[in-house]
């Protein structure tokens, strides 16, 4: 069976004040929230009765803010390991040892999500000074415990210059995984604006980085969907002949399968953008997943540009993204440059 994956924030409780946090960037005085236990447990077993009914297996990226922080951490993964639910963090590096790194894989932690935003400058000025040098001494010590790490990278015009020096640091430092998606604009006059060309030539040099280092251990996850169009062009891409025009089969993942759920129990279809659906605290997950506010972000003949374009059902670039900067998801990915008529 395939799995379904929920983004779900325990917490809002976090060491850092990141410039491009979903939570933070706009008021860092805001009220910081923390779901309940019992309302965790809920939640999960909501999870866990949706995706009965669908033939999936339940699989949480547990994230916040910073999850470790919240004051039953421990006691909510062993309620995913009795259930045998897998499951991954994506947090800080701040509290991880020896002892916590072992603890989290006995627990059915798989994988340990960390941020590097550029090199130590650009990365700490984003971050917090000394998150740099802490990320990168953690990568062993969850490594020794026998958890995966992944490295994700925020990219805007802010660090465009420092991705290359981003993917030798991953590479030398031994990372199992490593990715990138692009900065969402919280506000218009925060754009951090990258051109569609100086987009894809940002892509094109990152992709002869990979293939140098294809054989030295790091995965490199295509996340943003503007790989497909890229690869495409290049003829490593080709669309599959004799599928269903009406299933899309790769590309975003909103409404597919893929839910946020937030601390107050809000579900969103993407976190990256305003797109609440329901609550997992009062509605079935299933129910929500199935409902017409889901249905409303499967509209993909309302995609202004992406309707017209051949990749429509692999690609679609990033939606979030264009909501960041038009307040629209159905408007044109910022950085596609693919002319289509």
């Amino acid at each position: 069976m395939e799995y379904f994956a929920y983004q779900f924030h325990i917490t809002d409780t976090c060491d850092q004040r990141c410039e491009h946090c979903y939570i933070f960037s706009e008021d860092n005085d805001k009220c910081l929230i923390e779901m309940k236990l019992e309302d965790v447990e809920k939640v999960i077993i909501n999870c866990i009765e949706m995706c009965k009914k669908m033939k999936r297996l339940p699989y949480f990226y547990i994230t916040g803010g910073d999850p470790i922080l919240h004051k039953d951490f421990w006691k909510i993964a062993k309620f995913l390991k009795d259930k045998e639910i897998p499951f991954a963090i994506l947090g800080n590096p701040f509290h991880l040892n020896d002892e916590i790194c072992k603890k989290l894989r006995e627990h059915g932690c798989r994988k340990y999500q960390l941020s590097i935003d550029g090199m130590k400058k650009t990365h700490d000025g984003i971050r917090k000074p000394g998150s740099f040098d802490t990320t990168i001494e953690k990568i062993p010590v969850l490594q020794k415990a026998g958890i995966d790490v992944a490295i994700m990278t925020t990219v805007s015009g802010t660090n465009k210059d420092e991705m290359e020096d981003i993917v030798d640091l991953v590479v030398d430092n031994h990372v199992d995984i490593f990715a990138f998606a692009r900065y969402c604009p919280t506000s218009f006059e925060k754009e951090t604006h990258l051109k569609p060309m100086e987009y894809r030539d940002l892509l094109d040099r990152l992709w002869k980085k990979f293939e140098t280092y294809k054989d030295r251990g790091t995965t490199f996850h295509l996340k943003d969907h503007l790989w497909n169009l890229y690869l495409y062009e290049k003829g490593l891409y080709n669309i599959p002949e004799g599928l269903d025009k009406n299933v899309m089969y790769d590309g975003c993942n909103c409404a597919n399968c893929h839910m946020t759920i937030l601390p107050t129990g809000e579900v969103f279809a993407c976190r990256r953008m305003e797109s609440p659906i329901g609550n997992a605290l009062i509605n079935s997950m299933y129910d929500i997943y199935a409902g017409d506010a889901m249905n409303a972000y499967r509209k993909y003949d309302q995609f202004e540009k992406c309707s017209k374009c051949e990749l429509l059902r692999f690609c679609r670039g990033c939606p979030a993204v264009a909501y960041g900067y038009t307040h629209d998801m159905h408007s044109a990915d910022p950085q596609c440059w693919k002319e289509v008529v």
